[in-house]
């Protein structure tokens, strides 16, 4: 318990250092649009893939879960609430947790176990306003877009899959999915996104400035940091989708 609060107590302090490095010395250029690219762009083959996998199952499992009730047409409604309101931004979270929240927290380990954090401090160069805030505004810049994506590619494999494979018919999918979703749900999507881009971004480079000596410690540091991103990103999202969609918060 005890090394618990530690950490907690030290990821405070970073995120505290870094807001006031931010403040002091501003946010640098020329480099967050070359991290939204890596983060983003890079990203989405990976996430076509997933996205539309899961669109693909969903469809399966509702088709499954309804027939026996007369409820075919209602695949369509049960596909737009799972996936819009909670899947699809947990994909996009996670699947940025292991594929961008992976090279930061080893690209910055290495930095740090090479001394080439030391040596920015040397310059005058504040590591955390170089280093963290690119990629932060890089995966606030792509990830909400990316959450997107992964709707629309899930929604159009779940359709495709109703009308070839299960015989379904596709303008009432689409009717029953339009009107079991609002626009607020894009925009709560899009929330959702934001807030899992901060936890991903801030404890991925958490753990490369802090992570152990050697290439054992900069592994051990991208693991925790990809475990942990992931974890705290599902449990937020049942929260959030309380407070969003007016449950018991």
């Amino acid at each position: 318990m005890t090394g618990v609060l530690s950490g907690i107590g030290r990821y405070g302090l970073f995120v505290a250092a870094f807001v006031q490095a931010v403040a002091q010395h501003g946010l640098p250029k020329g480099h967050t649009m070359r991290e939204a690219y890596k983060i983003g762009i890079q990203s989405l083959p990976i996430l076509v893939i997933i996205s539309a996998f899961v669109g693909t199952n969903l469809a399966l499992q509702g088709y499954n879960a309804f027939t026996p009730l007369g409820g075919q047409r209602l695949v369509g409604m049960f596909v737009a609430l799972a996936g819009v309101r909670e899947l699809a931004p947990i994909i996009a979270a996670a699947m940025i947790a292991a594929k961008a929240g992976t090279e930061m927290t080893s690209h910055i380990g290495v930095m740090r176990i090479r001394e080439q954090i030391d040596a920015l401090e040397v310059m005058a160069v504040n590591p955390l306003a170089h280093l963290v805030a690119p990629r932060l505004l890089g995966i606030l810049m792509v990830l909400p877009a990316l959450t997107m994506v992964a709707i629309f590619v899930m929604m159009a494999a779940a359709c495709g899959v109703c009308v070839f494979q299960l015989g379904l018919n596709g303008e009432v999918f689409l009717e029953f999915a339009t009107e079991s979703i609002e626009a607020m749900d894009f925009v709560y999507g899009a929330i959702k996104a934001f807030v899992f881009g901060l936890i991903i971004c801030s404890i991925s480079c958490f753990y490369g400035f802090n992570c152990g000596q050697g290439p054992e410690g900069v592994g051990q540091a991208t693991n925790r940091a990809v475990v942990l991103g992931s974890v705290i990103c599902i449990v937020l999202n049942y929260f959030i989708s309380e407070l969003l969609y007016g449950g018991v918060l």
